[in-house]
């Protein structure tokens, strides 16, 4: 259930019928979510659904929607890792998959779980305590999604099919922040790098040099935000540097709020405003732990600094669904 300042929005009964209808027509022709077929049909089907869905999706920094709906013993076990998923809820894939392009193009990345366009989410024995989405026992960081990455998506989408212990994930916007012009100004300059994530190896073994990037930046709508303090080496830094960015650090504390999702509830964030973590939980392993379906999403909506397009992105290159 979410808590604190966002916007839920009920999918109506018409919506939700076609949704599923229309991911269920789709996996029946092809067989599975990831099949190329399918995914070609995607910007038909999608494009044939009813408005209050469209208007359901309309922009925001952060909304929910309501009203998918999950039969939580058809799910089977949570997967031990994303890599044992297999089609285990690929229905919802499909659903995200047709939602996320009612607001723009999925992306996916060739090194992450297989190039798929919806990743499964789940705690993983033996990562518990990385900064990745297969971790669990530590504090996963407020941070911008694939902020490494110069085509990281505008938009990230989190599908929860099963959260029995209510975990939260944290959202916090740049648009609620108060914020010394001062600081503005010195987080505005590309003075560090932000690193690929422990889920980017190859990235992570790239040898070019790694470019600064400005923490803030200004879009024509205000202040958005490039933002991962796990990966961002901090100590390099001025002093000024540091103390402005532990100043929005602790900014976007103070303006966080927790979503704990339940099942068939779809969080959609603007990942140029709103940062994102998770809170610490056990993972059991035991087929009932906390299991997400996230979709990345390009979305013309807000152009991003032109300096953006020489950086060298680490070696890795984003994919459209649809190119």
């Amino acid at each position: 259930m979410p808590t604190g300042v966002i916007s839920v929005r009920p999918l109506t009964p018409d919506s939700v019928s076609a949704l599923l209808t229309a991911a269920r027509s789709l996996l029946d022709a092809f067989g599975s979510a990831t099949h190329p077929g399918l995914l070609a049909r995607v910007p038909d089907v999608a494009a044939a659904l009813d408005d209050d869905l469209r208007h359901a999706c309309r922009p925001a920094d952060l909304f929910v929607l309501r009203g998918l709906p999950v039969d939580d013993a058809a799910l089977g076990p949570t997967p031990l890792h994303w890599s044992r998923a297999g089609d285990a809820g690929s229905l919802y894939d499909v659903v995200l998959l047709l939602i996320s392009t009612v607001m723009g193009t999925p992306i996916a990345w060739p090194g992450q779980q297989d190039g798929r366009f919806v990743h499964n989410i789940v705690p993983s024995p033996g990562h518990e305590e990385e900064q990745t989405g297969a971790g669990s026992s530590v504090l996963l960081s407020p941070h911008t999604e694939d902020a490494f990455h110069p085509g990281r998506a505008q938009l990230l989408v989190l599908g929860c099919l099963r959260n029995h212990d209510a975990i939260a994930t944290t959202a916090a916007s740049i648009r609620r922040a108060r914020l010394d012009p001062a600081d503005v100004e010195t987080l505005s300059r590309p003075v560090l790098p932000i690193l690929p994530d422990d889920a980017y190896a190859e990235a992570q073994a790239y040898g070019g040099a790694p470019p600064p990037v400005p923490t803030l930046w200004p879009a024509p709508d205000g202040p958005a935000l490039r933002f991962d303090p796990a990966y961002t080496p901090l100590e390099e830094a001025p002093e000024e540097h540091r103390a402005a960015y532990r100043r929005l650090e602790d900014e976007l504390s103070r303006v966080s709020v927790s979503v704990s999702l339940a099942p068939g509830e779809v969080l959609v964030i603007d990942n140029d405003l709103v940062v994102h973590g998770r809170v610490p939980f056990r993972a059991r392993y035991d087929g009932t732990d906390r299991w997400l379906k996230r979709a990345s999403v390009r979305a013309g909506h807000r152009a991003r600094p032109p300096a953006e397009r020489s950086e060298h992105g680490y070696g890795q290159a984003v994919v459209e669904a649809f190119a």
